[in-house]
């Protein structure tokens, strides 16, 4: 059983996986309400129900699961994740001057295209990728 088989169950096959498992209690433990939260996060007829479980984060895993399938509509539902974008020059940045991500992106705007160069030339370390 996977952690998106839960949001499976929510979104459209509408069965309850937990009880319906050979191993009720197990399975209750690898429901992640984090992941089905994120996953149904995406949609505007569900983020209003995740932020109530949200709310009520110490009730059960059960509990939480059990809300979700009974008050989603059946519905498919598909999205990307929302990944952050790595930029190689916050990263030479971070890396050169010991900031951390969010420093190096407030101070990316003093610096010139010459300039990152020059840190990207200072901190090359050879090899067949430049690392």
């Amino acid at each position: 059983m996977k952690p998106f088989d839960f949001v499976n169950a929510i979104n459209f096959s509408k069965e309850d996986i937990i009880r319906n498992s050979d191993n009720a209690e197990l399975a209750e433990k690898i429901y992640v309400p984090y992941l089905t939260n994120k996953s149904l996060s995406y949609f505007t007829d569900t983020i209003l129900l995740v932020n109530e479980i949200n709310q009520r984060h110490q009730a059960d895993n059960i509990l939480q699961f059990d809300f979700l399938i009974n008050s989603v509509r059946k519905r498919k539902r598909f999205s990307k994740w929302y990944k952050k974008e790595q930029s190689e020059s916050l990263d030479l940045i971070a890396d050169h001057y010991g900031y951390s991500y969010e420093k190096a992106k407030q101070v990316l705007p003093l610096f010139t295209e010459e300039e990152l160069n020059i840190i990207k030339k200072k901190n090359y370390k050879g090899g067949v990728d430049g690392c």
